[in-house]
């Protein structure tokens, strides 16, 4: 997601846009009532959140599900907006859980756990009751950072860092329970000493915990992607995504608080960072989950039991894949490329071509790849979850890796593409972008 600057007048109309990520960091400036929604399409329709910051002439702020009332989490916010400064927040959400806090502050304002989730896939933005207002979306512009050893801090939303980093040497992480370097900390050294080694550090202190040859990790001009995670005092670091192995691995037998990350470089280096928090155990970005299989790389091939094969216009391999049917027609297993992502969608042959959901529409691609040869099925699930076994069909422009699944929808049985990080599954249909937090995942026998 780029970043998002938006004017919105006092009118209590949204303005929507895809999610990239389960958290969602701004600044706005208002006088009150700031409104964010969350949806599974881009439009208001139930079920759908919504997030009411400085209403009631800006003395508090609310949840509310399904635009009724009441409303499902309430809290006093006197003088939270100010229509003459930006004032920043975050908002939140995993497994049903959705929370806002300030800027800055890792504890939230406003929490609400929903019994039954619903699927989020886009959030939208809108002011009204007398108030119109400036925003500014945060979408991970490049944080720089100096020749210094000096951390800029931010709080973390969740247990993994999604990193990309342009740097000859010396980036380093902290991790720390306060919005400064405590007692104890831990720190990741990463392309150290010149750019040979990386190490864990715990407390500031020598000799580190780890430390392991790592040549060539960082690059001045190409950036680098690396993912960090923490659990129980477990912390990892591993290079680009899951199916690469983890390089950093340490763990505290006495775990610490972590509410804040830092960034810096130092000793020659500068950097550029982009940085994105996620969930690990929601399978975000890349992250570790034992149960699900590699994503593939963009080119196509095999992935274990399956295969891909290029076709165009309507071809149909004679192996293929069937996914389901509309109006009496088979729907194919097929992928393609779309905006730096590649994407797992069905091929309608009658149409000559592959149709993928991506941006809130469906897109029709000429050439595509099908799947074959597969000895799979089909496994209910539900909320972004994804089965052992299940066919990985492609991955996001940030990397984030998308298995095959499918859902009936007025008649027609669709494939589409799984996205964790949005607890939803995604088909294109009728010319847009639908979600379904139930769906069938394609898994291998």
């Amino acid at each position: 997601m780029a970043t998002i600057d938006l004017e919105t007048e006092d009118k209590l109309e949204y303005n929507f846009y895809p999610v990239t990520s389960g958290s969602l960091t701004f600044k706005i400036r208002a006088p009150h009532d700031a409104h964010v929604a969350l949806t599974s399409g881009p439009a208001e329709s139930d079920p759908m959140y919504e997030i009411f910051i400085g209403g009631w002439n800006n003395t508090k702020s609310v949840i509310r599900k399904n635009r009724t009332k009441p409303d499902v989490a309430e809290a006093e916010t006197p003088d939270v907006l100010n229509g003459e400064e930006f004032r920043g927040f975050w908002i939140r959400w995993s497994g049903g859980t959705i929370e806002a806090g300030h800027e800055g502050d890792s504890s939230p304002f406003l929490s609400y756990t929903d019994p039954e989730p619903a699927a989020i896939g886009y959030f939208g933005l809108c002011t009204g009751w007398g108030a119109s207002g400036t925003w500014k979306v945060d979408g991970r512009d490049d944080l720089e950072t100096p020749d210094a050893l000096e951390y800029k801090y931010h709080p973390v939303l969740a247990g993994g860092l999604d990193i990309q980093i342009r740097s000859p040497h010396n980036c380093h992480v902290a991790l720390t329970s306060d919005k400064q370097e405590t007692d104890p900390m831990y720190e990741l050294i990463l392309g150290g000493w010149e750019n040979t080694a990386s190490a864990i550090r715990y407390r500031r202190e020598k000799p580190d915990k780890v430390h392991v040859s790592t040549p060539h990790l960082l690059h001045a001009q190409e950036p680098r992607r690396l993912l960090i995670e923490w659990n129980n005092g477990h912390i990892t670091a591993r290079v680009t995504s899951r199916q690469h192995p983890i390089f950093l691995e340490w763990h505290d037998p006495n775990p610490i608080g972590i509410s804040y990350f830092g960034v810096r470089t130092a000793w020659g280096a500068t950097g550029k960072w982009r940085v994105k928090s996620y969930d690990p155990r929601d399978g975000l970005s890349g992250s570790a989950q034992p149960s699900a299989p590699s994503a593939p790389a963009p080119s196509g091939g095999g992935s274990g039991a399956v295969c891909w094969v290029p076709a165009k216009s309507g071809e149909v391999p004679p192996t293929a894949v069937q996914g389901g049917q509309d109006n009496g027609e088979p729907l194919y297993v097929a992928r393609a490329p779309h905006e730096g992502a590649l994407i797992p969608g069905k091929l309608v042959a009658s149409h000559g071509v592959a149709y993928v959901a991506w941006g809130g529409a469906e897109h029709g691609k000429e050439e595509y790849e099908v799947l074959c040869d597969c000895a799979c099925s089909w496994v209910p699930a539900s909320g972004g979850q994804v089965p052992e076994g299940a066919v990985p069909g492609g991955q996001t422009e940030d990397g984030e890796p998308l298995f095959v699944g499918r859902v009936e929808h007025n008649g027609s049985l669709t494939v589409g593409k799984v996205q964790s990080s949005h607890s939803v599954l995604y088909i294109p249909y009728g010319g847009e972008e639908l979600g379904f937090s139930d769906y069938e995942v394609l898994v291998v026998q």
